[in-house]
């Protein structure tokens, strides 16, 4: 099954399908951004670990998937904005205000943001598991989490931040939306809450994780690799994990932040027949080497 296919797919029949188009140039743009790759790792996290419970994915799974994709996509255009992180490349092309102008990005990027609530407000599931996604979503991605979080980020450049104070901005900024899938996953598979809550720490420990390596990517990468400028939080004079710990203890922090994640499935394929394959392989793929 090509599941990024499908989640791509889903996006766009969203956008060409589902409602008359209002305006052709602000769709355009939309799936510019959509359609410029990505690894989509939150939404695929999400139909593994569906799939590791057992469950065969249907068009509501990819709904749900796509939607989470969406409010990802959406982040990434305004980040790029002259007035937040200004870059002029993304995924290794034009950034969406670079390819556009920045009136068609902040509307791209709020698109991006409000869409996925109708989109996961028709999907065929039960009502009481819409309810618990939505609201779960969007305390994932507005004030009290990404949002939140990239506030936190903005106000401390140039600051001399403590590990804490930088652990809370990348809990909200990254580890927020990262967490979504796997608590989604125990929500729509109606796992219970002790096994919902064992795949929230879950997917804490790889939100960390994934901002660690992206610090230590930042400044380790060439801009082939990453897509993007690298050495942008060098510029910015943004604390990160290599500025505040160094490289090598960076890497001791990435490994086991993964190794408690790998930990907590290992219990959960003992305890609830849960498959494991799929996420360890994820897993996996996040560890870097010095």
């Amino acid at each position: 099954m090509d599941k990024l296919g499908l989640i791509d797919e889903a996006i766009r029949r969203y956008y060409k399908e589902t409602h008359e188009t209002v305006s052709e140039d602000l769709i355009t743009s939309i799936l510019y951004s959509v359609d410029s790759g990505g690894k989509r790792i939150r939404p695929l996290i999400l139909l593994d670990l569906l799939e590791g419970f057992g469950l065969e994915l249907n068009q509501a799974h990819l709904d749900v998937a796509a939607s989470l994709e969406m409010i990802h996509t959406g982040s990434l255009i305004h980040d790029d904005l002259p007035a937040m992180d200004n870059d002029d490349y993304r995924r290794g092309r034009l950034t969406n205000h670079k390819k556009f102008d920045e009136a068609t990005a902040i509307l791209a990027g709020d698109s991006l943001f409000l869409d996925p609530f109708d989109l996961l407000a028709r999907a065929d599931l039960k009502a009481e598991i819409i309810v618990r996604l939505v609201q779960l979503l969007s305390q994932s991605s507005g004030t009290f989490g990404m949002v939140g979080g990239q506030m936190l980020d903005m106000k401390g450049e140039g600051q001399a931040l403590n590990l804490e104070q930088l652990a809370s901005i990348h809990a909200n900024k990254t580890g927020r939306l990262l967490t979504f899938p796997f608590t989604a996953a125990g929500i729509i598979a109606e796992q219970s809450e002790q096994v919902i809550s064992q795949l929230t720490v879950a997917g804490m420990l790889i939100g960390h994780a994934f901002q660690v390596r992206d610090d230590i990517l930042d400044v380790t990468a060439s801009f082939e690799e990453l897509g993007k400028t690298p050495q942008k939080d060098l510029l910015a004079e943004k604390s990160t994990y290599p500025a505040l710990l160094g490289l090598d203890q960076s890497y001791v922090v990435l490994d086991d932040s993964l190794n408690q994640a790998t930990a907590i499935f290992q219990n959960l394929s003992q305890s609830q027949d849960f498959e494991p394959s799929q996420i360890f392989q994820v897993i996996e793929r996040l560890r870097l080497h010095a």
